[in-house]
């Protein structure tokens, strides 16, 4: 892993995947949904705190008439200023607006976290630098439900997408 280049808080975004209490509650590896939780917590404080936006991503299955418990976002997570996305596919730019919003707010660098790591992070994390986004991310704020899954995004995709770091990697700077 490398250390993340410094953001700039106007034009940088976290986006925290599928952090939801049915999805955190999973059997997860590398780390457990709760450890993920809190450095997605974390992250979330600090970008906020530097003026950067916070893109909270949760799914909703289509065609059904009432979503499963536990469908929201973990309470707490979501702060006013935040974004909130509902995607109905594996990944979040499909059919909901996030790249129009992005770009509304000057945003040019992703920064990734969230559940699980091979599908939801790495299907917006693909979509995303398709569009041309620079894409960092976070190892230590994601998990999926194998270590191996985990790992083959995390040691053998990402880095062909981006940076790969932990969370006290993550650094803004003025500009």
């Amino acid at each position: 892993m490398t250390a993340a280049l410094p953001l700039v808080p106007a034009r940088s975004a976290l986006v925290l995947v599928d952090l939801m209490d049915r999805i955190v509650a999973l059997p997860l590896e590398p780390h457990k949904g709760s450890e993920v939780l809190a450095v997605a917590e974390e992250l979330a404080a600090g970008f906020r705190s530097a003026g950067a936006l916070v893109v909270l991503v949760r799914v909703e299955r289509p065609g059904v008439t009432e979503q499963p418990p536990g469908s929201g976002l973990v309470q707490g997570l979501y702060q006013d200023g935040d974004l909130e996305i509902v995607k109905r596919t594996i990944g979040a730019f499909q059919g909901t607006g996030l790249d129009d919003r992005l770009r509304e707010h000057g945003v040019t660098t992703l920064v990734f976290g969230g559940i699980a790591t091979n599908l939801g992070v790495e299907s917006t994390a693909r979509a995303a630098g398709d569009l041309g986004y620079d894409l960092v991310f976070v190892e230590d704020a994601m998990a999926a439900l194998t270590r191996a899954e985990h790992e083959a995004s995390v040691k053998l995709d990402f880095p062909r997408l981006g940076t790969v770091a932990r969370a006290t990697d993550v650094r803004f700077t003025s500009g």
